[in-house]
């Protein structure tokens, strides 16, 4: 079956950088759209970043444009998150998915000082 498993949330002050992983398997990772969406305490699901299979096409959400870059590595069924200049409103639970459907447990981030 599909699993989505993502890390590397943390407590991490404004202004830092920080890369979410998510490890994906149960299904051809190569052919999957992604997404990576996060849900704040008290909020909804925001869709933050898109990459199509091939890894050539990707969207952002205004919210994080030109902070966040989106990747993946197809030969180890990878996902990443690269995010810098990290801002409180950041903070939230931060998902994988697939075809903006199937979604991992998440992963924390919080940004404080």
């Amino acid at each position: 079956q599909v699993q989505l498993v993502e890390s590397g949330g943390v407590l991490v002050q404004p202004g830092g950088s920080l890369r979410l992983s998510c490890a994906a398997s149960g299904f051809t990772f190569s052919r999957a759209s992604m997404s990576w969406a996060r849900q704040a305490p008290g909020k909804g699901l925001e869709w933050v970043s898109d990459i199509n299979s091939s890894g050539w096409s990707t969207y952002y959400a205004d919210s994080v444009k030109g902070r966040f870059t989106i990747s993946r590595d197809n030969a180890k069924n990878m996902l990443y998150l690269q995010m810098s200049s990290l801002r409180a409103e950041d903070t939230a639970i931060y998902y994988c998915a697939r075809d903006r459907a199937t979604r991992g447990q998440g992963t924390r981030v919080t940004v404080s000082s």
